[in-house]
């Protein structure tokens, strides 16, 4: 009521002054003053605070105004002037709070205030309160000085210096920075955006250097709202549950644990963080019932071969909560499963675990999946051992149709390695309708061999072991049937075989279990070591690799298809992990047909055989002619001729000279080239009509001139015997036909024909003294000198460039000019030139060792032509 009459005393007041202004006094015949503030000042350095209060003696409705300074330094320098609206509160003391940028240590900071009447008439000042900085007595104090600050925020730091001393410098971190002045002899420097220093002590280091050269340091602290090692800046942590009595609790960062309240669901809680640079706060609500941590409990395990069955025990009456739990193994396999049972126990069963290996399952339960309570200890079990068997069959069909043997293989397999598997031995049943027959081997036996009939059996094997016996191994073996069309055997690619054998084939719906590849681990070698693979149903490609496989051995792969009467075989295909070239020679056949212009060879090959070390694409047969004139050993190819079917073993070679000698070498051919190869060399037969021809042209174009010569036939004859005469003087016996021939023969036959090694001649330099004509009765007495030049001579052809050819009667006589340009010299030989190693030289008379006589034809040849001895 009081407060009622109050405010309506101050609204009809407030109305008269505002129309007294307008009506020139209306009301109140002076302008009312107030009074002048009394203020308290009070100064919070660590936080650079300055807490003004102030008494009120009266109070307006609508607030009240007042003007605020603030001054600097000594001199009370105006840094803060501003106009303030307060609240009209109940209470009859005002405070206003300013912060300072600068530290309250540096310098003084003085306020005072005055009361704004009406917005427009101001009171009295009051009187300055000052707060006075610090003095520095002997050395120079740094401000601020252990303080905690803030990351990311602007800091001023000041030095104040002894009295008589000037600041020169100012460093932040041993950054400098430009100085502010704060009054006479204080010097600042503005720091923007602190960050955290990367030492391992986070400080902030501030220094001073006055003008006599001494530094000041000052260390300060920083902290940020994550925490890191060693951070000064402690914090409290306390939580306040508010919609209860309950007293505030103290928390460990980061968790807060307390009592839940009695018959309290819903909690409106608070959490207060203090710290030095000031506090935070934070509102949470929640129901307590989407806080439940459920208490699980294991209690048994029922392990079997590939799975597990995990009871569990839920702690309290929650069953009714909707609860759901997880329950995983280690390694790999986990659940997640509702559990809503009455009496508080839970089970599942884990499947797809490994035969015979360690495992630990845990259990945890959460209501309504929100919050999960704690893992359970982990409990270990191991599940229990499996033995299987691959089984797989070859099957002899003798030449006794009412009797097959059957070979049994089989590879054991026990996965896991918790226990060791003790095989004791296997046991082997087979049956057809209503008979049956065992066989006991032990466990250094993988196979079996038993005699069947024509008829369809069935075939399990299970391994004995210490706890029993293993799961069957079954297998069909499928009736005879002899009219049974074997497939073609496919050869595989060699680009499907440079990393290994990229196996495929045609599906077969009659397959409805999934097929099996065999082949021998060694190729085709005898005896053969069985290995298989079982490809699963759908699935018509198998990839091996080549590592398991050797190169140079040829592999054939057998692919049965499975089928509810047994297996059946569907395709055979066969190849090389690697392919080589070096495959044997073919064996020629001889004698081999020949003519004077063809040779036809033939050879046996066996091209199929799996002993090869590649696949025979076909034959190479290489021809080589046999030179006179060529170096030992030495031939020439004349040409290659290729046969590209490999079943293909004899080949006509045609376009050859006849009476020569002809070497042929045969190779089979593979994808990597020829092999190794076959050579037989034979000359080809003379060409008897070819040579009559020749013969006989001459002779019949002697007779034809000899007609119309017949009637000068004394004129020729007297020119024929001047030409064939002998020299006068000589002494030459005729040669006897018999011995002639007798001669010949036998040096024919010692003679071994090689090739003439170049002769280089050295031509002397000599010349004759005067020119003579040849007048020694015996010419085989001359000596050819040609002028200088080096001859070369290949056998039988001597060649030489055009010379002057001198001619000695002796060895002691002069040389004579025998024609200014002989250009040919015929030799007719003395004896067949084997090897002539030596340079001879013309004029030593060892050239005439060769020849019996000289024949000098001397014709007007050009002056380029070169001279030929034959």
């Amino acid at each position: 009521m009081m407060r009622s009459f109050r405010a309506s005393i101050i609204n009809l007041l407030a109305f008269c002054l505002i129309f007294s202004e307008v009506y020139n006094g209306f009301c109140l015949d002076t302008v009312w003053q107030p009074p002048k503030p009394s203020i308290n000042l009070q100064a919070i350095s660590d936080k650079q605070l300055l807490l003004v209060s102030w008494l009120v003696n009266r109070s307006s409705l609508v607030g009240d105004i007042y003007e605020i300074q603030i001054g600097r330094t000594e001199n009370r320098t105006i840094i803060y002037n501003r106009n303030i609206s307060f609240i009209p509160v109940d209470s009859n003391v005002y405070s206003w709070t300013w912060t300072s940028d600068l530290p309250l240590e540096c310098v003084d900071h003085s306020v005072r205030m005055r009361q704004i009447y009406n917005h427009s008439v101001p009171g009295p000042w009051s009187n300055w309160k000052t707060k006075n900085g610090t003095r520095a007595n002997g050395r120079t104090k740094i401000f601020p000085e252990k303080r905690m600050m803030r990351e990311g925020a602007n800091a001023m730091f000041c030095c104040v210096p002894p009295k008589g001393v000037s600041i020169t410098s100012v460093t932040f971190n041993n950054n400098k920075y430009p100085l502010i002045s704060v009054g006479d002899t204080v010097k600042a420097i503005a720091v923007h955006n602190l960050t955290i220093p990367k030492d391992y002590i986070k400080r902030l280091t501030p220094s001073c250097e006055d003008a006599t050269g001494k530094r000041s340091y000052a260390w300060n602290y920083i902290s940020c709202k994550e925490r890191y090692p060693h951070d000064l800046n402690k914090q409290t942590h306390t939580l306040h549950i508010e919609n209860s009595l309950h007293a505030p609790i103290s928390c460990d960062r980061p968790v807060c644990t307390f009592p839940a309240v009695s018959q309290l669901e819903e909690y409106n809680i608070s959490l207060v963080v203090k710290d030095q640079l000031g506090e935070e706060t934070a509102c949470y609500s929640f129901n307590i019932s989407d806080r439940v941590f459920p208490v699980v409990e294991l209690d048994r395990l029922s392990p079997g071969v590939t799975g597990v069955t995990v009871f569990w025990i839920v702690k309290g009456n929650l069953t009714q909560l909707n609860l759901l739990c997880q329950v995983a193994t280690d390694p790999g396999i986990s659940a997640e499963l509702r559990c809503n049972s009455v009496s508080g126990l839970c089970e599942t069963k884990l499947e797809h675990l490994l035969p015979n290996t360690y495992y630990s399952v845990r259990v945890r339960c959460s209501v309504n999946g929100k919050l999960w309570g704690e893992w359970t200890q982990p409990r270990s079990f191991a599940t229990d051992v499996l033995v299987t068997l691959d089984i797989w069959r070859r099957i002899n069909q003798p030449s006794d149709l009412n009797s097959r043997q059957v070979t049994l293989l089989w590879t054991p397999y026990a996965p896991g390695s918790a226990t060791t598997v003790n095989i004791q031995g296997y046991l082997v049943q087979w049956w057809r309708e209503d008979q049956n027959w065992t066989l006991r081997k032990d466990i250094r036996q993988t196979q079996a061999n038993i005699f069947i009939g024509p008829g369809q059996y069935n075939v399990t094997i299970q391994a004995v072991l210490h706890t029993g016996l293993s799961i069957p191994a079954h297998i069909t073996i499928p009736q005879r049937d002899d009219g049974e069309n074997l497939p073609v055997e496919k050869r595989l690619s060699s680009n499907t075989t440079a990393t290994g054998f990229n196996l495929s084939w045609d599906k077969q719906e009659t397959a409805t279990c999934g097929y099996t590849v065999e082949w021998c681990v060694l190729g085709n070698v005898v005896p053969c070591t069985l290995r298989w693979i079982k490809v699963p149903e759908g699935n018509n490609t198998l990839f091996l690799h080549a590592r398991d496989f050797k190169e140079g051995c040829r592999y054939t792969f057998n692919i049965y298809g499975c089928t509810g009467n047994g297996y059946r075989l569907l395709e055979t295909q066969t190849g090389y992990s690697q392919e080589l070239k070096s495959v044997l020679s073919p064996s020629l056949v001889e004698p081999v047909q020949c003519t004077s212009s063809s040779v036809t060879l033939e050879w046996h090959y066996n091209e199929d055989d799996p002993a090869h070390p590649a696949f025979i694409t076909g034959y190479l047969v290489i021809v080589q002619e046999e030179e006179s004139d060529m170096l030992p050993n030495q031939t020439t190819n004349l040409f290659n001729v290729l046969v590209e079917d490999p079943w293909r073993k004899s080949v006509t070679i045609e376009g050859l000279q006849p009476n020569q000698e002809y070497s042929f070498f045969v190779s089979a051919l593979t994808k990597e080239g020829p092999g190794q190869t076959a050579s037989i060399t034979m000359r080809t037969r003379t060409n008897y009509s070819a040579h009559l021809v020749k013969i006989l042209t001459p002779i019949l174009l002697l007779l034809c001139c000899s007609v119309p010569l017949w009637h000068q036939r004394k004129s020729v004859k007297s020119g024929l015997a001047g030409f064939f005469s002998y020299p006068t003087g000589m002494n030459i016996k005729t040669l006897e036909l018999d011995d002639f021939l007798y001669e010949t023969s036998v040096w024919l036959q010692s003679q071994e024909v090689k090739e003439c090694s170049t002769c280089d001649i050295e031509c002397l330099n000599s010349r004759p003294s005067n020119e003579t004509t040849l007048s020694d009765p015996n010419p085989w007495t001359h000596r050819l000198v040609p002028s200088p030049l080096l001859w070369s001579c290949h056998w039988p052809v001597c060649r030489f460039k055009k010379t002057t050819v001198y001619s000695q009667l002796g060895m002691n006589q002069p040389f004579t000019k025998l024609h200014t340009s002989p250009t040919r010299l015929i030799f007719k030989p003395w004896r067949t030139c084997a090897r002539q190693k030596k340079s001879r030289s013309v004029r030593s008379m060892s050239l005439l060792r060769y020849y019996m006589h000289v024949i000098c034809e001397f014709e007007k040849w050009s002056s380029q032509s070169f001279g030929y001895c034959v």
